[in-house]
């Protein structure tokens, strides 16, 4: 059983999961570009149960890992810290913001498998993506809970999704396993799965004004059986512009 959860990038979403994990029974250790003494207030409002450290060291003393950072940062990870290591991976591609990639506007990668690529000796997991970081608190249910949301997950190595499923599970969501990383595009933005159903209609607003809007918003549970059927109907698209705001 996973005891400490490493957090490598402090921003919306890995502060939500963060939190999740302080409540239920985790060690937490932040981390994030700028250093540990950024984050004294954020180790404050956590608790006990939480410190802050440098990636690497973050990376070190977790049990499990997870890579909450846009993915243009992504070979700022610390490859050899990390080795050996699950890494779950919440970053989405947008192209305006990470600079065109040939690989992902083709369709030739994905990019949880530029990440794994990069962070060869560890094992990459997609997960935590398709969720804004209030509708990640905000959704989270026991596992005996009738109105249970799930969250998709691809991976190449059994071991580290099944590692992905239990933490899942711990936080309070089920797993929805869509297969090895060249598949995790069946949920990259702008497909079915991706923020859409748990939030419903989405006003036309800037990025300021929707994360406002998402604060203010339950969300709407979104069962295993809905984001299966979800995941089943995506279609690649390739070479397009990402048009809701990031989950990172």
């Amino acid at each position: 059983m996973h005891r400490t959860l490493g957090l490598i990038g402090s921003g919306m979403i890995g502060t939500s999961i963060a939190r999740l994990a302080i409540s239920a029974g985790f060690g937490v250790v932040v981390s994030n570009s700028r250093g540990p003494e950024t984050l004294a207030d954020l180790v404050t409002e956590l608790g006990g149960q939480a410190r802050a450290a440098t990636p690497a060291e973050a990376a070190r003393a977790a049990d499990l890992v997870v890579a909450a950072i846009p993915l243009v940062a992504h070979r700022k990870l610390p490859a050899a810290a990390l080795a050996g290591k699950t890494v779950l991976d919440t970053a989405n591609y947008y192209p305006e913001r990470d600079g065109h990639l040939t690989e992902l506007d083709t369709g030739a990668s994905t990019s949880s498998a530029l990440i794994q690529r990069h962070l060869a000796d560890s094992h990459v997991v997609k997960a935590f993506n398709t969720i804004t970081p209030h509708q990640l608190l905000s959704l989270a249910r026991p596992a005996d809970a009738t109105d249970r949301s799930a969250l998709p997950i691809a991976g190449d190595n059994a071991s580290a999704k099944a590692e992905a499923t239990h933490l899942l599970n711990r936080l309070g969501y089920d797993a929805v396993d869509i297969g090895p990383l060249t598949d995790s595009w069946r949920t990259e933005p702008n497909t079915p799965a991706y923020i859409r159903p748990y939030l419903g209609e989405i006003p036309a607003t800037d990025v300021d004004a929707f994360l406002r809007w998402t604060r203010q918003t339950p969300g709407i549970p979104v069962p295993a059986t809905q984001l299966t059927e979800l995941i089943e109907a995506a279609v690649r698209q390739t070479a397009g512009e990402a048009k809701l705001p990031s989950a990172d």
